[in-house]
């Protein structure tokens, strides 16, 4: 089994290796999981354990995911089962309390002949059973079923009691991301990374303890202390963020890239703006009529070394970009898409990142009229589109 789930992590193009392989075969003789360990031997632990030993780079955690849910896809692409087990099979009615030796005396069988006898057990099997030792049902010690004990079973349908089960077979729900998916935020931070550059600045140093080492070993043993400049996270990013309207459906999926890049990126500003950005932005939206912040203000305050990302789904009405007095809330002197060009002159490194799925971008004339203002540079909130935006700001 762990031959063919190595090679199938390797056609996944995981970069893992024959001793990361053999480490995992260690942890299974250690009983680390296993038969052998009843707090863990349960697939959801097998994923735990595999995922730590095989993949050394958090990046492909998502690759990871779709290869392991593709392998485990239940018992059914195994054994190809011509018919579903009806529900009523399953169907727990009362606890049978087994004895220490019902459960030392339950029938054992070998993985490799344990589907092909659950196979059988379907074609022959007619009705319902329970507390039996044979056939698909609950209770009692039969290898298949739930709510019974056997120590090699397939356990399906119901909740895991003592989790000795060697295989599960239900819908399990592993999270697959891809490059069209939407993210959590620790794949969020994965992307942002990408433009986080570490720049030398300033006379503080450090111990090049590396190089120290290098040099002391070959001066004689006599110390020779290197040192380097001290490194700084430096770089500056100017969040503005569309809230309200049509961005309420996006919420979580903003608020996530909002958390990530409050971690990932020290020298971070923020504001919002509603739709398109007019002459002013706002902090608090509590307070967006008592605390305003002039778009004029926002130029001169920051400099060209800010990276500027708009997060927003550009979809309203056409008219709110191009005419003046086109806002939903009050009488702008100036469209929406003077000031966008504004802030793209003033801020030469951008993008705009839209939660809108990418399929119907080319149905909305706002979202082709705002890719038109930032010069085609709007990416999707994907892996894939903040890895490119990512890419873009940091040339």
């Amino acid at each position: 089994m762990l031959t063919q789930f190595f090679f199938a992590m390797r056609a996944a193009k995981l970069p893992v290796s024959i001793k990361e392989h053999l480490a995992l075969l260690e942890a299974f003789e250690a009983n680390v999981i296993g038969p052998g360990n009843p707090d863990a031997c349960s697939l959801e632990d097998f994923y735990f354990l595999s995922r730590t030993i095989l993949v050394k780079d958090e990046k492909h955690y998502d690759k990871f995911d779709r290869a392991f849910s593709a392998y485990f896809q239940g018992v059914d692409t195994i054994a190809d089962f011509s018919k579903p087990i009806p529900a009523e099979w399953l169907r727990k009615e009362i606890e049978k309390l087994l004895s220490d030796a019902d459960k030392k005396n339950a029938p054992k069988v070998d993985y490799d002949d344990l589907l092909d006898t659950l196979k059988k057990r379907l074609e022959e099997q007619k009705e319902r059973h329970q507390g039996g030792s044979k056939w698909v049902g609950t209770g009692g010690t039969s290898p298949f079923g739930n709510s019974g004990h056997n120590s090699q079973g397939v356990r399906i349908g119901g909740k895991g009691g003592n989790k000795s089960a060697v295989k599960v077979w239900e819908k399990r729900a592993y999270r697959d991301y891809d490059d069209s998916q939407e993210l959590g935020t620790r794949n969020i931070k994965v992307a942002l990374r990408r433009l986080r550059k570490f720049a030398r600045q300033g006379l503080e140093e450090e111990l090049d303890l590396d190089n120290t080492i290098r040099k002391t070993a070959a001066n004689a043993g006599y110390l020779d202390i290197k040192l380097v400049p001290q490194r700084h996270n430096n770089v500056k990013v100017l969040l503005l963020m569309d809230v309200g309207g049509t961005m309420d459906e996006h919420i979580t999926r903003v608020e996530e890239l909002f958390s990530a890049a409050k971690t990932e990126f020290k020298h971070l500003e923020f504001y919002y703006f509603h739709n398109c950005v007019y002459d002013y932005v706002w902090k608090n939206n509590r307070r967006r009529y008592a605390e305003k912040f002039p778009t004029w203000d926002i130029m001169r305050k920051y400099n060209k070394d800010y990276k500027l990302i708009f997060v927003g789904d550009a979809t309203m009405s056409p008219y709110e970009i191009l005419q003046p007095g086109g806002s939903v809330e009050y009488d702008n002197e100036e469209a929406g898409a003077e000031w966008l060009q504004r802030l793209t002159q003033t801020f030469p490194k951008f993008a705009w990142i839209n939660p809108e799925p990418q399929g119907v971008w080319q149905y909305r004339q706002s979202i082709d009229i705002v890719k038109q203002l930032v010069g085609g540079r709007m990416y999707p909130l994907t892996l894939k589109g903040l890895e490119d935006a990512m890419r873009l700001l940091s040339k």
